[in-house]
């Protein structure tokens, strides 16, 4: 009888494997972080190999460290970074150019390119997202202008387009499996997420053939066997998502109205809307949730903060007020309140719903009584602030009333911060045992495809609580709050308007 499900966490720094039995519990993780190069500034790149090599480096320790046998695994379940690209030889397996990584901005010129032509509203229309660099479609058209005869070897067949989950699966199954599934699909900007297949306009458009793009399938479903050469045994490869979509699965959103919230080094916010693709009006973006079957999809609206755990970062290594993440907690209940102080921390701009490149980090409200304590009580009430921006536009966009939300993610370990959502938010906070919620939900999707699980009622159980943070703070006091947040937020965006760069 199979054990465990496997599930490949293909991060955005680092590969990670975990190794998950009936019962949903971590029996064995494994890490190793991969390189990143900076070719020019606003670049980021990745090694295609390196990433396939330490996933199934780890894959294969992760098994050593449970005592498992690769006959015990039911199926492999992938959840990735989502839109980092990738352009490979069909007939060596060997990639023309590096991973572009989804936070690379060398294709700006192209999107602004494509909205002075006209295409920004259709783009949105088909795509439910908005025009940017960040996703994949711009990035093939780069790639393929930028190596020899890019254009003619795609329309001849010889080059294979993926995101990191069909470069995993394609490597694994020996290359006889060139798939995709509908979570990682909708981030391309390509796929046309009413009719859910490859948008032939926008191909058109950016000049891409369609003979290099993976086929799309459910996100649940057996997508073909891990080569015999990897673990000596063919194992099922069950599921694909994107991280984020997969978090939203883990965390057991099954349901229209569900919302996730996952604090990385920024953090993003997902609302289930069920069979409807809601389009925002308030600058978030419509993406798939995931698939379980052909043709039938959930729906989920997304938005994006770029900066969440790398404040906290920011507060340890750039200004030096602690030693480590944990101390914030500690620190920020030293002080009643912030005395007035506001931190607005858009050190990388400001993503949903304001989408202000130029915006920059402020702290505003400092006295001759400011102490360390309270800038550090201010940054982490910005991430409720900046949470419940998001959450004001999900409910103006899909009507649906938002009454709890569930948290993941390394800073959500911290009570002061979860607190404080739940007073500014006025939504129930839960916080469950597992905060591995993306791994989780690929090992859900996985073990629904093989039936190591018996359906959504099974996997709603394993759901564990771990702690509730319901609002406390009086409704007078969370509205003065706000509207000096929001003063703050107007002060940063307007910064740029007369700001000079500073020269010797």
């Amino acid at each position: 009888m199979k054990k465990y499900i496997l599930a490949w966490d293909e991060g955005t720094t680092s590969t990670r494997a975990i190794l998950f039995d009936r019962e949903a519990k971590i029996m064995a993780i494994s890490q190793k972080e991969f390189s990143q190069f900076y070719p020019e500034p606003g670049w980021v790149e990745q090694d295609p190999m390196e990433i396939w090599s330490s996933q199934i480096g780890v894959a294969t320790e992760v098994l050593a460290r449970a005592n498992a046998r690769p006959e015990d695994i039911a199926a492999i379940g992938i959840t990735n970074q989502r839109e980092t690209t990738l352009v490979w030889d069909k007939k060596t397996g060997q990639p023309v150019y590096n991973a572009i990584g989804w936070q690379c901005r060398r294709t700006a010129p192209l999107c602004t390119q494509l909205e002075k032509d006209g295409y920004k509203d259709l783009l949105q229309e088909k795509t439910g997202l908005i025009l940017d660099p960040y996703f994949s479609a711009t990035k093939i058209r780069w790639i393929l202008d930028h190596i020899e005869d890019g254009q003619g070897r795609a329309e001849r067949g010889e080059l294979l387009f993926g995101t990191i989950d069909t470069w995993l699966i394609w490597r694994l199954t020996d290359g006889e499996v060139h798939v995709t599934d509908y979570s990682n699909a909708s981030r391309t900007m390509l796929l046309n997420i009413h009719d859910l297949d490859w948008d032939r306009e926008i191909l058109d458009i950016l000049h891409i053939p369609r003979v290099m793009l993976p086929e799309v399938r459910p996100s649940s479903e057996v997508y073909g066997h891990s080569h015999t050469r990897f673990f000596g045994t063919p194992i099922p490869i069950g599921a694909a998502v994107g991280d984020q979509q997969g978090a939203l699965f883990g965390q057991a959103c099954f349901t229209k109205g569900d919302v996730k919230s996952t604090y990385g080094t920024g953090a993003f916010i997902l609302l289930n809307t069920g069979d409807q693709a809601v389009h925002s009006k308030n600058g978030l973006v419509t993406t798939l949730a995931w698939g379980l079957e052909p043709g039938k999809v959930t729906y989920a609206l997304e938005g994006s903060i770029f900066v969440s755990g790398a404040s906290i970062k920011w507060l340890r290594d750039q200004v030096r007020m602690i030693d480590s993440a944990e101390d914030t907690e500690y620190i920020a209940t030293k002080v009643n309140s912030t005395d007035g102080l506001y931190v607005v921390p858009a050190f990388t701009g400001l993503g949903a719903p304001y989408w202000d490149p130029n915006a920059r980090g402020l702290i505003i409200g400092i006295t001759l009584g400011t102490t360390k304590k309270h800038i550090i009580r201010a940054t982490l009430e910005a991430q409720a602030y900046l949470t419940n921006d998001v959450l004001e536009s999900m409910i103006d966009d899909a009507q649906i009333a938002i009454n709890e939300i569930k948290v993941d993610g390394g800073a959500s370990r911290n009570n002061f911060m979860m607190q404080s959502l739940a007073d500014i938010s006025r939504v129930r906070v839960e916080r469950p045992q597992t905060l591995e919620s993306s791994a989780l939900g690929a090992a859900f999707l996985a073990g629904l495809a093989v039936d190591f699980w018996s359906g959504l009622d099974e996997l709603e159980k394993m759901w564990d609580l771990d702690r509730v943070y319901d609002c406390r703070m009086h409704e007078k006091n969370r509205n003065r709050k706000l509207r000096n947040w929001h003063q703050a937020v107007k002060r940063a965006r307007n910064w740029a308007e007369d700001y000079e760069p500073w020269e010797e």
